[in-house]
């Protein structure tokens, strides 16, 4: 008989290893249909490397496609620490580009110490407000947020498609279904000349710092830890369990519409409606990698940035379907769930 014991003291190297090992069994398992597709295995994951940080060029790229991925990411860590558990970054990240393209496209003029911030304030906000629904729904009445979180990203979707063709269609886009560019002085500068990577990423290693800050360190970050353990404990003890979770919903929310902020206003310059790659699906991904814990979502999201990317090159040089990606990110998370398990709990086996 197999029988689960909780463990008293679990030592963070003990659960990073743990989950580099669930990574690593990711990428054996998934060389199973790589064989079955006839490619070699590792020459196929030899160059899936060299296209994620083989060259300047390369790294530039993952690192670009690993920004939005930190905040989307750290917007479901927290979310989750205090068992929110918010679905809705990808529409939360629309709604924060629409607000930033309405700021940065030319309704406020100003310099870039003044456009940048408001750029991001209105991002922060727009994201932030639509996740507040969901969350009074959920701390008042007991709603599902992964219902509602879920649902309103296809409404906001097609609020922006229908935006896109409406008041914020660009007169001199031919045509196409985009937005007005953001102005220069409202754009987040590029880091690496003629690369795509952008000032979004130092800011989100930031946040990623002060959200460690907030949850290891504050008051609120010990009301966090404590609603997401036991909502019925921390009410009886005191702790305002909805302001909480009500704050908790705005910054994450916030997060994800920075994610938004930065693609239009770092890397495309306008708002289209296939703006997102999944980005706001993929920090939940990012987040679990991580285990929740915000300084390490930043070398979660430089994984999963580095298949995303890497994937590519070996598609192309070994034949491969790119959806390779997808599939060893999906057996990175299954495998990091199975090692959560083994991280909470000792397994005993006993007799019958």
């Amino acid at each position: 008989m197999i029988r689960f014991e909780p463990r008293t003291g679990i030592s963070p190297a003990r659960s990073m290893g743990l989950r580099l090992l669930a990574v690593a069994a990711a990428l054996a398992l998934a060389a199973i249909p790589l064989g079955v597709a006839g490619a070699p295995i590792l020459p196929a994951y030899a160059a899936m490397l060299q296209g994620a940080a083989g060259s300047v060029f390369a790294l530039t790229e993952t690192l670009a496609r690993a920004t939005p991925l930190i905040f989307t990411g750290l917007s479901a860590a927290i979310a989750f620490r205090a068992r929110l558990y918010n679905i809705g970054a990808e529409g939360q990240l629309y709604l924060g580009a629409l607000a930033a393209v309405a700021v940065g496209s030319g309704a406020v003029a100003g310099p870039p110490a003044l456009l940048v911030p408001l750029v991001l304030l209105a991002a922060a906000a727009a994201g932030a407000a639509l996740m507040l629904g969901p969350t009074f729904l959920k701390g008042r009445f007991g709603v599902d947020e992964v219902v509602t979180t879920l649902l309103l990203n296809f409404v906001v979707l097609l609020f922006i498609q229908m935006m896109l063709e409406g008041p914020f269609k660009d007169p001199m886009g031919g045509g196409w279904p985009q937005s007005e560019p953001i102005l220069p002085e409202a754009a987040l500068p590029p880091l690496v000349e003629r690369m795509r990577l952008h000032a979004g990423l130092p800011i989100g290693i930031v946040l990623c710092l002060l959200a460690h800050v907030l949850i290891s360190r504050t008051v609120l970050g010990l009301r966090i830890r404590a609603v997401g353990e036991n909502p019925a404990a921390s009410a009886y003890a005191g702790i305002p369990v909805l302001r909480t979770l009500l704050t908790v919903g705005a910054v994450s929310g916030a997060l994800a519409g920075l994610a938004g902020a930065s693609e239009v206003a770092g890397l495309k310059g306008n708002l289209t409606a296939d703006l997102s790659r999944g980005f706001g699906y993929a920090g939940i991904v990012v987040a679990m990698i991580a285990g929740l814990q915000p300084l390490a979502v930043v070398p979660a999201a430089l994984l999963v940035a580095g298949v995303f990317v890497g994937a590519d090159t070996m598609s192309r040089s070994h034949g491969v379907s790119s959806y390779i990606a997808d599939l060893i990110v999906a057996l990175a998370l299954l495998c990091v769930l199975v090692a959560g398990l083994f991280v909470r709990f000792k397994v005993r086996w006993e007799r019958a």
